[in-house]
C-alpha cells in the first residue's frame, strides 16, 4: 500500500503518520527529516528551494526502493504539487498496490500556530504562519486525485477520536465505511 499524507505543516501528519506505521507495519518517508538532514549537512550554499527539490528526488527513491522490497509506505509531506499525486499513484500502479490519499485539516487559524511553535522543530520546517490568508490559499491549493476515494480528516481533535475511521479507510476505501 501507498499511503500519501496530505496536510498544511502543524495539521499532524506525522503523529497520524506514525499511528498509522505503528498499527500497520508501513514504513515512513518523511519529507521533512530527508529535507533536514540535507539543510544542516550541506549548510548554508544549499538553497531552501533547492533543498526541497533534491529532497523530494530522494523521498520518491526511497519510497520506490522500499515498495519493491514489498514494504507498504506512508510518504509524509504536504501535497502541494501536481506531481506529488501523479507519482504516488504511478507507484502504487506499478508495484500493484493500493494508492491511499489522507488529508489532514486544521481549520483553526489560531491552533495550527501554537502547534507550530510548540513542537520540537526541524530546520526545514516553519516555525510560524504569517498570515490567516496565506494558511487559508495553501489549504485551498492542497493537490489531491481527482478520480480516488480520499480520506479528508479533521485533526484538530485527539488522535483516538479519528484513528479508528482513518484505518478503516486503509482497510475498506470509500472514507472508511465496509
Amino acid at each position: 500500500m501507498f499511503i500519501q499524507m496530505s496536510g498544511f505543516p502543524g495539521s499532524g501528519k506525522s503523529t497520524l503518520a506514525r499511528e498509522i506505521g505503528k498499527r500497520t507495519g508501513a514504513v515512513i518517508v518523511d519529507h521533512d527529516v530527508t529535507k533536514s538532514a540535507l539543510m544542516e549537512k550541506v549548510g548554508n550554499g544549499l538553497t531552501h528551494d533547492m533543498a526541497g527539490k533534491v529532497s523530494y528526488h530522494l523521498d520518491w527513491s526511497i519510497s520506490e526502493s522500499l515498495l519493491e522490497q514489498g514494504h507498504s509506505v506512508i510518504f509524509d509531506s504536504p501535497c502541494l504539487y501536481d506531481e506529488m499525486v501523479e507519482k504516488g499513484t504511478l507507484l502504487a500502479e506499478k508495484y500493484g498496490i493500493p494508492y491511499k490519499y489522507i488529508e489532514c485539516v486544521v481549520h483553526d487559524f489560531t491552533l495550527i500556530n501554537e502547534r507550530l511553535r510548540e513542537r520540537d522543530r526541524m530546520p526545514s520546517q516553519i516555525k510560524e504562519v504569517k498570515s490567516e490568508e496565506a494558511f487559508r490559499k495553501t489549504v485551498l491549493n492542497s493537490k489531491k486525485p481527482d478520480d480516488l476515494p480520499c480520506l479528508q480528516i479533521d485533526t484538530s481533535s485527539p488522535i483516538k477520536s479519528y484513528i479508528t475511521r482513518v484505518i478503516r479507510y486503509l482497510e475498506y476505501g470509500e472514507g472508511g465505511a465496509e
